[in-house]
Parts: structure tokens; sequence; C-alpha cells
């Protein structure tokens, strides 16, 4: 039950508010404050007066549980779900987005849709976990804070774990951005959109989520003013098709023609020198099948790739000054900048696919969508009429010093970039040792998970577990809170002794304890048998020691089959094996082999 409203008001006046921005498929050192050359001085002035997370996992924002929507259900009751799961403003590309403190294979987020579609969807039918949407069995965070008196509004994107109209469309018409094509993709409030009609004209989604997250906010009320709020800006950028404002482009003309090993190096290098890394820290090998080295590409090839770079560069570039807009107005308008609890993070690991032969529709590949339908000649390359992804080179450049990609378990496609600024809880300064102050960087162990759990504690709100919550039984929280960890109270979250993390996506598995970490990537891309690394001295996850220290690799399989009982998982293994044979043979066509001119990437 919602607390009565004397003790509601009394609450207001001690809690913060909290603003979520989501970068999508955003490198681990793709912004300043990790050591990328690309211009985010906003995210640099959040990390100079907050703190940096090194060891932040995510497993993906369609993909988790702790991030997820209700489509793939009919309209009527996506509309009627977004009111009870706790937002009162929404502007949002596909369905609603929610963090909920626990694992996907509990929250109805077991697997993607297209990957249970390929499986076969009858295997998924009736398995609970994989139900496609948000499931009941778990509390949002936006509706047990708004229940709690807080203002909730979310503008950007979230999925249901379906990438439908993300890839470019088969249409007989002139060539549109794809995102653009199809029905019942975009909202605001409690209704669908037209986007050919209701979308300015001048969209571009890292903008115009923005405008709408700060029109929102402007048009707040008095009465609401006075209430807390929880404001969620999740973009698409860096997500591909790799699209971005010309003149933002051209400030990184010229900036990639080194290629993607010489960014990678720099990318290293930097990461030393803000001694992220140790200096004699062993990098991964580049992880790159179906591509062809930069020293073996032709000349227009290699302008092409540098070209979706500098695309790349600019959408990132970008996505900062929409940033910007939000802080500018939360200090300078709002007045409430210090008084907000402000986290960026990224989704998952850099997108390192090599795409040319996915199906888009009846064993038609992207490729051959792509050549009838864009413009992807050098000189329209970031346009509306083009559709250019960067490929797992350049990914491997975000990703260094660890192994793999977006959709891995590796390090590389877990590992992602965290800041958080919170004055009240993260001082500028401290006389003390051992305290988080600004501009510092943590080195413990944290999860997405873990979010949840943190604002209802700052927001002085219990978790409704194990009482009902509207009616309905629901799970605890897997996560934990941070407020002991960023108010240096504690150095560590997770117990290196008893706790333990685990992740399985795709088939794809791994486990966590302390410095030691179990791995299991499916073929291809992996042996499809378990490894054991130790973290703090092989961040890379070069040195395999399965077989030297086998009673600490039993002692983490034993904790994964925990995990695979305590969240219900399904394990259909086979299905997506046998599914992912039958897309690497479309068409004749197989991994290691470029089909457009972006084979180098």
């Amino acid at each position: 039950m919602p607390p009565p409203p004397d003790q509601k008001q009394n609450r207001r006046k001690k809690q913060p508010n909290f603003l979520i921005i989501v970068a999508d498929d955003l490198g681990f050192s793709d912004t300043g404050p990790y050591g990328s050359e690309i211009a985010t001085p906003n995210l640099q002035w959040l990390a100079d007066e907050g703190v940096l997370g090194f060891r932040f996992d995510a497993l993906g924002f369609e993909r988790w549980g702790d991030w997820d929507a209700v489509c793939g259900t009919g309209e009527g009751e996506a509309i009627e779900s977004m009111g009870r799961r706790g937002w009162r403003k929404v502007c949002i590309r596909f369905g609603f987005w929610a963090l909920v403190g626990t694992d996907n294979h509990i929250a109805g987020l077991g697997a993607m849709y297209e990957q249970m579609k390929r499986g076969g969807l009858e295997k998924y039918e009736g398995k609970r976990g994989y139900e496609g949407y948000l499931n009941w069995d778990v509390a949002a965070l936006s509706e047990i804070l708004k229940e709690g008196g807080y203002w909730t509004a979310l503008s950007g994107k979230c999925s249901a774990g379906s990438h439908y109209n993300h890839e470019p469309q088969l249409s007989s018409t002139l060539p549109r951005t794809p995102s653009f094509i199809g029905t019942g993709l975009w909202m605001s409030d409690s209704h669908f959109l037209d986007r050919e009609k209701d979308l300015p004209s001048d969209f571009y989604s890292t903008r115009t989520f923005t405008d709408r997250m700060l029109n929102f906010l402007r048009d707040r009320t008095a009465e609401e003013r006075e209430q807390p709020f929880l404001a969620c800006l999740t973009y698409t950028a860096p997500h591909w098709p790799l699209q971005a404002p010309p003149e933002v482009i051209a400030k990184y003309r010229g900036k990639y023609d080194g290629g993607p090993e010489t960014l990678r190096q720099a990318r290293l290098a930097a990461l030393q020198r803000l001694k992220l890394v140790p200096e004699d820290v062993e990098a991964a090998p580049v992880l790159a099948m179906g591509t062809t080295a930069w020293d073996e590409l032709s000349g227009e090839e290699r302008a092409k790739s540098a070209k979706a770079m500098e695309i790349f560069a600019a959408m990132v570039d970008e996505m900062d000054v929409q940033i910007g807009r939000v802080l500018d107005y939360l200090r300078d308008e709002d007045g409430s900048l210090d008084e907000t609890f402000v986290l960026f993070m990224s989704d998952n690991g850099a997108e390192g696919q090599v795409m040319e032969a996915m199906p888009v529709l009846n064993g038609v590949s992207m490729a051959e969508v792509i050549s009838r339908y864009y413009d992807n000649s050098l000189e329209n390359m970031g346009t509306e009429t083009s559709y250019v992804w960067y490929g797992p080179r350049w990914a491997s450049a975000a990703t260094a010093p660890f192994r793999g990609h977006k959709m891995s378990t590796n390090e590389g496609g877990i590992r992602c970039p965290c800041i958080i600024r919170y004055p009240p809880l993260i001082p500028l300064s401290s006389t003390t040792t051992n305290t988080l102050t600004a501009s510092s960087t943590t080195h413990a162990f944290t999860t997405v998970m873990d979010i949840t759990p943190t604002i209802l504690s700052l927001a002085n709100i219990p978790h409704p577990y194990p009482n009902l919550f509207q009616s309905r039984p629901i799970v605890p929280m897997r996560g934990k809170s941070w407020v002991s960890l960023l108010s240096s109270h504690s150095p560590y979250v997770y117990d290196s002794a008893f706790d333990f993390a685990a992740w399985e996506l795709f088939g794809n598995r791994a486990v966590r304890k302390g410095r030691w970490k179990a791995v299991l990537q499916a073929p291809p891309k992996g042996s499809g048998e378990w490894e054991l690394y130790d973290l703090s001295t092989d961040p890379g996850e070069l040195k395999d020691l399965a077989k030297v220290e086998k009673s600490k690799m039993q002692e983490l399989v034993r904790h994964y089959e925990t995990y695979y009982q305590e969240t219900g998982m399904f394990d259909a293994g086979l299905a997506i094996e046998e599914a992912r044979r039958k897309v690497r043979s479309v068409g004749g066509v197989v991994e290691g082999g470029g089909l457009h001119g972006f084979r180098g990437r």
C-alpha cells in the first residue's frame, strides 16, 4: 500500500531525483572518461564530479530482465501495461522500459524474441520466464517509485527482445530510414504514432528523444514539481545503422585513416595513462571472423571503413551534446542538478557482428536488401538513405584489452562504461583516505541488476517483496545496493568469499566469484567447453586455467548450476545451434566472406 499523504510529503523533502541515461552498443572506451578521442565534454564533467565504474557488467538493454518491455503482446495490452507499470509520461521507440533488479530469465526475457523465433517459438511456449515481455512476477522500478510519490518519465528506446523494423525493410518504394517504416513501433504516452506523419521533419532520434524529455520536465505542473522524479533517457545511438548530422561527421574526417589496429593501440595506451588498466596488461587478440585485415583492403574499402568509424564517432559526439542540454536544464532552469542522482551507462559491449549474411525476410540477406534500396557510396554514408555498420575490428578497439563483443559473455561483451554523479553521497574532496570522491574510480564489481536496489535505497522506499504488490505475488531482487560503496562505508558490493554472479545469452554462459570467472562460449565463436580465468592478472581472458585449477573450475560450475535452477532457465541450446547453422548457410553464404565492400571493418 502507498504511504499516507503526510508521510509522503515528509519523505519528498529528503528523496533525490534520478536521471538514468543509457547508450546503445557503446564500447568500454568510446567516451573521454575512458580514454576516447571522441569529444564527450559533458560525460567528462560527470566523471570529474562523480565516480567512474571500472567493473560494471551488463549483458544487453534488450536482453535483460532488468531492461525490458511489453511489446509482442497486443496493442491494447501494451497500452494498458504502460500505465500499470508506473510511467507518467512516455515517448518511446517500441514498448516500455523498466528496471526490476533481477535476472532476465526470471523477468520474462529468458531469450530474445528473434532467438526464440529462429529456434521455434513452440519450444518456449508455456515456459515461465520466456514470455517475451516483462512478466508480472517482477515489480518494475517505475511502478514502485510511482506508488512512493515519484513523478516518472521515459524518452527513448526500449525493446521486448525483437529488432523488428531495425533491420532494412523490404520495400519497392524509395529508400527511407528503416526505423520510419512499419506500424506500432513508436508511442507517445498511451497512443501509437504514425511515424511518417507524427514525427518531426528534421527527426534525428538522439535529438528528438532529448527534446521530448526536456518537454516532459518543463511541462510538469506545480504539484508535479513538488514530487521527486525518475527520468530515463534511453538513446538508440550509437547502434547501427550509423547515421549522424554531416557537420558532426566532418569533425572526424581523416581521424581514423590509420585503421582499427592503430585506434586500438591508442585506446589501450589511453586506458593505461588513466591507470584503468595495468601498463603490462596483455590485450586479447582481435576476433574478426568474416573480415579482411586493414592492410589487405583496397583504397576504396579503407576509405569506407574509416568513414564508418567517423560516423560512429559523430553519433557519440552528438549524444554527449544532447546529454549536456539535459544537464544544463537541471542546473540552470530547474535548479535540481545537485539533488539528482545521475547515472550514465551502456547496455552492453561494442557491436562487433558481421551482418552481411543476416537474413531479413524469407532468406533474403541484408546485403541484398542494402544493395537494392540503399546508397552506401562513400559520399552518401551517414545519411538517412545509407545503411552501414562498422564491424568487429573497430569494435575491438573499443573493447581492448578485453575479449569479445556484444552478445559474448567474455569481458568485452559485458563490461560497460558507468558514470555516477550525486554530490550528497560523493563529495568533491575528503580529508580521509579510502573515500570515494569526485574524479574517483571504483574497481568494485557491480552489475546492472544493482541499479534498482540502489535507487530504492536512496529513495528510502522498500522493495515490496515478500508482500503482494498490486495484488500479485512478486519475486525478490537479485541485485545489491551500491550505497555503502558510494558512501565509502564498504570497498565492495559483492563479497568475494560468498557471492557469485552468472549470465546466459544465446547459449553463451559465464559465472564469476571474486577474481575468478568461468566462461563457456558456444560455437562457432567458442569451443563450447568451460574455460577458467583469473581476472586479477588476466583481464583479457587469455590463459585458460580450467585444467590447472580444477577444484575452482568445479566450484564455479556448481555455482552456475545453482543459477540455472534458481532462475528457471530453459536450455534450448540445440535449437539455437540448429538455427545458427541455417543462418550461416543462407544463399550459400558462410562466415568468412564480405559481400558489399565493408568486409574490412
